[in-house]
């Protein structure tokens, strides 16, 4: 019989939200009630406030309490009733009380909160053994001055309140300690904690960063100590469920009575019903250790000068802290591990009677109970041999299959800080420095975390792997200590060339300590890799520097590790510099950001594709977006649109020809209307990386790509993947790749036929970003499909950002006189504004234009650009096609550089020039950040842009494509965001 752990639930929230509903109730203040001749003792014996706060942070601690003194019992009970306590600690001497009377007034007012007594002595008249618990106090306490005494007595106290939910919720372990006696109770605590505490944090999971190692502390054993047989037999039946061990005195109270032997009898009974439950008896009496070996337990002397050591090996041998350690039924040692990784590892490979000794002994749970690992230990204790009728083979393949499912599904949505020790190519999201994770890969992050929470959405489409790719980023404080290593600060308000600001960046000296993790990256890692920036502000929601930082495709197989890591490094260094490139500070100075303010962070990513033939490409890169500005037929804005083209996503972020549709309606495609529009419109050329490229990288961020024709791939899955056949004698389209016609991409057989559901799972994911971001969102994404069944194929997340929505302001009135007035209408406006303040205009001269020079256009428009900068004054630029657009026959290829004191756009159609809107682009995402009104005139329906009145306006300057009007007075600019509509009025004194 084969088990399976295919169904873990919430349990494994790797934003581990169970340890977050850890050790809920804290003891956050202390009521401190002595005599002054003991506070001041105790405060030159040892700064008491001062010591548990350093106990605290030596032990990774948070929060440690606060301490209030008061004098006398009248003190404490004015404070007890004016403020909240969580404990009370009280000395025997109090100035006209006792210490129980007080307790007792305590009590009656407070009855569940905790008093404790310390003492200089045992020797309490008050107190006697056969009395385990005095009126008014629920401990007592032999103070020597240890500091470790309080954190032992705090924690005690939080552990009895928390362990009733602890346990229940997440299965949190339980160890009980029976001691009676003052002195050794006061001993023995504190060692039993600060080794619980100090060997959880050795064995936590490897991997975790700092965040989450605090967090997971709160799911280590707790200690519930107990004075009596009864209150140990209370204990152990209401947790039996959770024993991690027992340690136990020989003798303490029974009945009433003290009995010698009532340790003993109390293993014995626990021995019975839990077989391998690791039992630890102790006495002041070496004798006694005979009674221990009738039971099987450890014994330790009270008064060995060794106590603390010899602790320390039950924590390790019997409560599985140390290293696993496998053996034969002999006692011969034959591998031992040290962590979950290397267990999971060597299973494989240890011998059969070594691995049913261990499981038979339920060692393998133990173990991972004392990593913290409840649920899944919880899941593995109660299986037995017979699940599987004895066949070791299953039995070890189901422990291999669980530990690696655990682990998988753990570090999912995790940020791990990388170790090249422990690196493990599974792990999803690592980062290497302490710094800021950047905008881009906070998005990213924030991704993972979603699609780990979301487990209807992974069930839906069983068929996908929904993921993000693997990731490690380099936080900003590697970015800092970069530049100021290198002197490079003065680049931020220099005008130097971005070659130039590139050549020092490649020239300078990078991180030897970053250096070698990546060394230690690339050894396990060989496939090929995105460098991507992560600005601070990068997919910020008001200021998002979409696309204008680079990103470079390294192919990363190599054989020699040296030069891949060579061209890794340069790589980083390029994103470095790109901080400093001209087109990032003309956009800083429009949104009044400093340049120098700006710090890069750096994402090294894997690339989402299948090798073909030399390239590596996926099937589909695409944006899609929560809120479509450009609705179409039955299309709705809020059902959002999708941008998507064959190979690498330089074809759509920078505007090239892609397809746009509704994943609501994926089959209402206004581009491909008809087959002329299909024949027009459909994309011709797709990106790929060439494999074993070593070129020298430089400022052009994909200069690694190639830009390959869709007729020499026809043979390659993807292209059959998306390609359609026109059939000239027919002039029609079938849905297929055929031997004979000429091959389209039209992404019939993934909207139309659903070979892989796009659509649904664009569907899905919009709206569930939207709602965990609070905001319209744009993703990017890749759709692989893996090769002959090997895999799934994939969905990856490759970015997740805000998406800045039109401003819902005050109502803007555009009336039928407004239409009548104005020189240009749109019922594509995107925006919400009604402006009065522009004066100038730049327009692309009608009559001059020319496809095959707008590269010559873009450099005239930007040195206008630099003229209105300089005078700072904003003005409406109309020109014809995709604005921004890289493919320079779709529009003009503008950068921000050429276009950065724009204040509003109008994108026209031209006869030899017609491109749908530029949604999806980085370039449209930055217009929207901005709220750069941006209208659309499209010359088929109701919008037009009269070019006879604007031609007759008088020049301030002309050049051979380009003209600028300066105006007299301002002209008026008004677009209704509710109706999308917009307006251009010139009135004629202008």
């Amino acid at each position: 019989m084969a088990l399976e752990i295919n169904h873990f639930s919430d349990d494994f929230d790797p934003r581990f939200k169970a340890f977050h509903e850890l050790m809920q109730w804290k003891v956050r203040n202390i009521l401190l009630v002595s005599a002054l001749y003991d506070a001041c003792i105790m405060e030159e014996d040892c700064r008491l406030a001062e010591r548990i706060i350093n106990e605290y942070r030596g032990l990774n601690l948070s929060q440690p309490p606060r301490l209030t003194w008061v004098s006398s019992a009248e003190e404490a009970l004015n404070e007890l009733s004016s403020k909240k306590f969580e404990l009370v600690l009280t000395m025997p001497r109090l100035a006209g009380m006792d210490a129980f009377a007080l307790g007792g007034l305590i009590k009656q007012h407070h009855p569940d909160l905790p008093v404790i007594l310390l003492s200089h002595s045992a020797l309490i008249p008050e107190y006697s053994l056969d009395r385990a618990k005095p009126a008014g106090i629920d401990r007592i306490f032999v103070w020597t001055g240890n500091s470790e005494l309080l954190l032992a007595i705090i924690k005690s106290v939080e552990d009895r309140v928390n362990v009733v939910h602890d346990t229940q919720a997440s299965g949190v372990r339980v160890v009980l300690f029976i001691e009676d006696s003052p002195v050794y109770l006061s001993a023995i605590l504190p060692i039993l904690y600060r080794e619980v505490v100090s060997q959880t944090q050795s064995v936590l999971e490897e991997g975790l960063n700092e965040e989450h190692r605090l967090l997971t502390m709160r799911a280590r054993a707790k200690f519930l100590v107990a004075q009596s047989y009864e209150e140990a037999m209370e204990l152990y039946e209401q947790y039996k469920p959770f024993l991690l061990g027992v340690i136990s005195d020989v003798s303490f109270p029974r009945k009433g009575e003290l009995d010698h032997e009532a340790g003993v009898d109390l293993l014995k009974t626990i021995k019975q019903e839990i077989p391998d439950i690791p039992l630890l008896l102790t006495s002041s009496e070496p004798r006694n250790s005979e009674k221990a070996a009738q039971v099987e337990a450890m014994f330790i002397d009270k008064n060995s000068p060794s106590l603390v050591s010899e602790i320390r090996r039950f924590f390790l041998e019997r409560l599985g802290f140390g290293d696993f350690v496998f053996r034969t039924p002999d006692g011969r040692e034959v591998a031992r591990v040290s962590n979950r990784r290397s267990l999971e590892k060597i299973l494989p490979n240890i011998p059969d009677e070594s691995f049913f000794y261990h499981w038979s002994r339920n060692d393998f749970s133990r173990w991972l109970f004392a990593r913290t690992e409840t649920v899944l230990a919880s899941r593995l204790r109660p299986v037995t041999a017979k699940d599987f009728e004895g066949n070791v083979a299953e039995m070890r393949d189901f422990l291999v299959s669980s530990l690696r499912t655990r682990r998988k599904r753990r570090q999912k949505g995790v940020v791990v800080d990388f170790d090249a020790h422990e690196f493990d190519p599974d792990m999803d999201f690592l980062k290497i420095g302490k710094g800021s994770l950047g905008g881009k890969a906070r998005g990213l992050a924030f991704a993972s975390t979603l699609l780990q929470r979301t487990r209807w959405l992974h069930e839906k489409y069983p068929e996908v792997d929904i993921t993000i790719p693997h990731t490690l980023v380099i936080t900003t404080e590697a970015f800092d200590q970069f530049i100021e290593t290198n002197d490079l600060k003065h680049l931020s308000k220099t005008d130097a060339e971005d070659d130039e600001v590139a050549r020092l960046f490649r020239e300078a000296e990078f991180s030897e300590a970053i250096t070698e993790d990546l060394r230690g990256y690339l050894f396990h890692v060989q496939y090929p890799l995105a460098v991507r920036s992560s600005g601070l502000l990068e997919d910020a929601l008001f200021r998002a520097y979409a696309g204008l930082y680079s990103t470079y495709m390294i192919s990363n197989s190599h054989p020699d590790l040296e030069v891949r890591l060579s061209q890794l490094v340069t790589a980083i260094k390029l994103v470095y510099a790109s901080t400093y490139y001209k087109g990032p500070k003309a956009f800083a100075r429009r949104v009044g950001q400093r340049t120098e303010e700006e710090k890069m962070a750096v994402i090294i990513q894997q690339l989402v594709g299948e090798r073909h033939n030399g390239y590596f490409y996926p099937a589909v890169s695409g944006v899609a977006q929560s809120h479509n500005y450009y609705p179409f037929g039955r299309m709705k804005p809020e059902e959002g649109i999708a941008t998507v083209a064959l190979g690498l996503g330089q074809t759509v972020v920078e505007g090239g020809k892609a397809l746009r549709f509704s994943p609501k309606h994926p089959q209402l495609l206004p581009q491909f209307s008809t087959v002329e529009d299909i024949l027009e419109n459909a994309q011709r050329t797709f990106y790929a990386l060439k494999m074993n490229s070593l070129g020298e990288l430089g400022t052009v961020p994909w200069g690694t790509l190639t830009q390959r024709e869709v007729t020499d791939a026809l043979l390659e899955p993807p292209v059959r993947l998306v390609a359609s056949t026109y059939v000239p004698e027919e002039h029609r389209l079938r849905d297929a790749l055929l031997n004979e016609g000429v091959p389209v991409v039209t992404f019939a057989p993934l909207l139309k036929y659903k070979q892989f559901p796009l659509s649904g799972i664009l569907q899905d994911i919009l709206p569930l970003a939207h709602e965990g971001m609070g905001c319209p969102v744009e993703i990017e994404f890749s759709v692989d499909m893996c090769p002959e069944d090997e895999c799934k194929p994939r969905f990856t997340f490759l970015q997740l950002r805000p998406m800045t929505a039109r401003a819902e302001l005050r109502e803007v009135n555009i009336t039928p006189g407004d239409i009548e007035k104005a020189c240009c209408y749109s019922s594509n406006a995107l925006g919400n504004a009604n402006r009065s303040d522009l004066t100038d205009i730049v327009y692309v001269k009608p009559d001059a234009f020319d496809p095959a020079h707008t590269m010559d256009v873009a450099q005239e428009i930007g040195k206008l650009n630099a003229s209105l900068s300089q005078q700072g004054r904003q003005y409406l630029l109309i020109g014809p096609g995709r604005w921004g657009s890289a493919d320079r026959w779709l529009g003009i290829p503008v950068t921000w550089t050429d276009i950065s004191s724009v204040g509003a756009m109008v994108e026209t159609t031209a006869p030899d020039l017609k491109a749908e809107p530029s949604q999806g682009s980085h370039f449209f995402h930055n217009v929207t950040t901005l709220g750069i009104n941006y209208l659309t005139v499209d010359d088929k329906g109701r919008d037009f842009i009269h070019w006879d009145r604007l031609l007759k306006l008088p020049l301030a300057e002309e050049m051979k494509y380009v003209a600028h009007v300066a105006l007299d007075k301002p002209f008026g600019l008004k677009v209704d965001g509710r109706k999308s509509i917009g307006v251009i009025i010139i009135s004629d004194d202008s």
